[in-house]
């Protein structure tokens, strides 16, 4: 068999298998359920700084871009998004909140918002000034309306 033979079988299999996993319904529920309350923000900026860099993930906000209705990443998108709001959601502060204390220092070291998303976000791209702007607005927001307390997640009560 010739090298272009087999290259040939290749990807048209790669295609295939391509096609084949787009009849895999996850990550095609693109619905954003109600907000039932927010953080009272300490600032108009800290809210627009936190929707830019956070929202997609941690609220019902979320924005879902074309990309979001092909597989794999349709799968990738919705196990993020499921993820970031089963650890903290603005849209739910109506609701116990996980690791509240932790965010700030995902930001401050880099880990929140990740660099797979800033590549195609580039309102998450936050300059340093937006990020110390972003943590403190945090900071004070999380002081002045704090979550309540009790075990996170809107997977623990049945919904």
């Amino acid at each position: 068999m010739s090298v272009r033979r087999v290259i040939r079988i290749v990807l048209l299999s790669l295609l295939g298998g391509f096609l084949l996993i787009q009849v895999i319904p996850y990550g095609r529920d693109h619905t954003n359920p109600p907000i039932t309350a927010e953080p009272a923000w300490d600032s108009p900026r800290t809210r627009a700084l936190a929707a830019a860099a956070c929202f997609d993930c941690h609220s019902y906000e979320t924005a879902w871009p074309w990309y979001t209705n092909v597989a794999p990443f349709s799968w990738l998108t919705q196990s993020d998004v499921e993820n970031g709001r089963g650890t903290l959601n603005f849209s739910e502060w109506d609701r116990p909140q996980g690791e509240v204390h932790e965010t700030s220092e995902a930001i401050r070291e880099g880990t929140m918002p990740p660099w797979y998303y800033r590549i195609l976000h580039s309102g998450a791209r936050l300059t340093d000034a937006e990020r110390q702007a972003l943590i403190r607005g945090l900071d004070a927001t999380f002081l002045a309306s704090p979550p309540i307390e009790g075990e996170h997640g809107h997977e623990s009560d049945g919904d």
